[in-house]
């Protein structure tokens, strides 16, 4: 007499520690491939990002996550570091200013003032930034058990290109693609972007961890 066949496991379900609707989107079609149940932060939960460093802020929106939710949590810290302004808004960079069309605003306007000066001492602007992403996962307990981070360099364009994307992706120049993220197919921003970067060291990582079969 056969075994009775074992009832189909459910998939782990996966959290994803942010409110913002566009990473949620980007993180979805990233783990796309994986037998997950990814699903957002609860509603109304916040967390205070009081770390220093994308790194710092990103274990804590993991751990307070995976905490509230009895769940594993995925959360990232990212931003955009620009050279001639000291590497702001970094870590500030979602409180930049209200809006992303707000946002994008203050960043053209302080970086033009510094294209200005530095013209007046005779130098060229310099346009160069970085967008930076730190990926932590957090087991239920709250414990964070992996972490990562990925980087793309790229210029600020002096007007927005491009209406994909969100936050500063309209401003944001890859000159090797000879594109701004917001004219970026998903596939391209998955691969050459700073969270698609950061997913790439995290995926064989996040296989082992919550014993996920190879694909």
């Amino acid at each position: 007499m056969a075994a009775p066949a074992e009832p189909p496991t459910a998939p782990t379900v996966l959290v994803i520690a942010s409110g913002n609707a566009g990473k949620i989107r980007e993180f979805a079609h990233l783990l796309a491939s994986l037998p997950l149940e990814v699903r957002p932060q609860p509603e109304g939960l916040a967390v205070e990002e009081t770390g220093t460093t994308f790194a710092a802020n990103a274990r804590l929106k993991a751990e307070a996550v995976a905490r509230a939710t009895d769940h594993w949590a995925l959360a990232d810290d990212s931003g955009l570091a620009v050279a001639a302004l000291g590497g702001a808004p970094g870590v500030h960079s979602a409180r930049f200013a209200d809006t992303d069309a707000a946002r994008i605003a203050r960043l053209l306007k302080e970086l033009g003032d510094a294209d200005r000066k530095r013209r007046a001492q005779g130098l060229s602007p310099d346009r160069r930034a970085a967008f930076v992403a730190a990926l932590a996962v957090a087991d239920p307990s709250g414990a964070v058990r992996l972490e990562v981070e990925g980087r793309c360099d790229g210029v600020i364009l002096e007007a927005p290109r491009g209406s994909g994307g969100f936050g500063y992706d309209p401003v944001f120049f890859v000159p090797e693609t000879g594109l701004s993220y917001a004219e970026m197919d998903k596939g391209l921003k998955g691969r050459i972007g700073h969270r698609g970067r950061a997913f790439a060291l995290l995926e064989p990582e996040l296989h082992d961890l919550l014993s996920i079969p190879a694909c």
